[in-house]
């Protein structure tokens, strides 16, 4: 599951993922719009508008490891093919900060 967290709304914020029930920031460098798209849908929020690396404050980690692939179409962002990152690391000021319309 997923969730925007210190935004302004539930459909602002930073991203978090759940896995294994615990929760992890996302590496800007390995989410795009269509990810957006399908995190925007999941929350039943509209359709991404701003998609911004540490928009919504810094992160003490943990930070998700894995680059989502989605197509865009998914109901879910845990749908999506993933692969393992190219970055080994991403800096916490890099997580990604999403506002649905």
């Amino acid at each position: 599951s997923v969730r925007l967290v210190n935004g302004t709304s539930l459909c602002s914020g930073r991203l978090e993922v759940k896995s294994e029930q615990s929760w992890s920031s996302v590496c800007e460098a390995d989410f795009d719009q269509q990810d957006a798209e399908v995190v925007c849908r999941e929350l039943g929020c509209g359709a991404p508008s701003v998609l911004q690396g540490a928009l919504y404050g810094e992160v003490e980690a943990p930070m998700w490891t894995k680059e989502f692939q989605c197509g865009g179409n998914e109901s879910a962002l845990l749908d999506c093919r993933r692969s393992d990152s190219a970055r080994r690391t991403c800096s916490p000021g890099k997580a990604v900060g999403l506002t649905c319309s």
